[in-house]
């Protein structure tokens, strides 16, 4: 095992211990991810920053997960107004407060990328039940 790998280990194992645990979601769940929002802003009177911290949600469809370990991540894709909007988030990133699945969604491929051409009802992905997916049958 070289350096790197050696250090992420180490990092992996300190996130096991303090982090949260994040559900089992796969491409096709609709997502309600939660992310601490910094607000910054400048006060004239103390002539100081001020932050503040608040969370958002954000909810979508799931659809692509990538890379493993420390470097995992999940794409989030919602229409806002008419106008699709993606989100990358990394799983471990300590600006995601949360993750909870809504619904779940059966698709056959991992990655969801058809899903960006489609509107309205096209766009609909079909819900998953605990008896669809290789993993329920054993």
């Amino acid at each position: 095992m070289n350096l790197l790998q050696t250090l992420e280990a180490e990092q992996m194992a300190t996130l096991q211990t303090q982090k949260k645990a994040m559900p089992d979601f796969r491409p096709g769940d609709t997502l309600k991810v939660n992310v601490k929002v910094v607000d910054v802003s400048f006060d004239e009177k103390t002539k100081q920053n001020k932050t503040r911290e608040r969370i958002q949600a954000f909810e979508g469809v799931c659809i692509a997960r990538q890379g493993s370990g420390l470097n995992e991540a999940f794409t989030v894709r919602k229409l806002s107004y008419g106008e699709g909007v993606e989100r990358v988030f990394p799983i471990h990133s300590p600006l995601v407060d949360s993750v909870a699945v809504v619904r779940k969604g059966k698709v056959r491929r991992a990655k969801l990328y058809y899903l960006r051409g489609r509107t309205g009802k096209a766009a609909r992905i079909a819900e998953r039940t605990d008896s669809a997916g290789p993993e329920a049958a054993a």
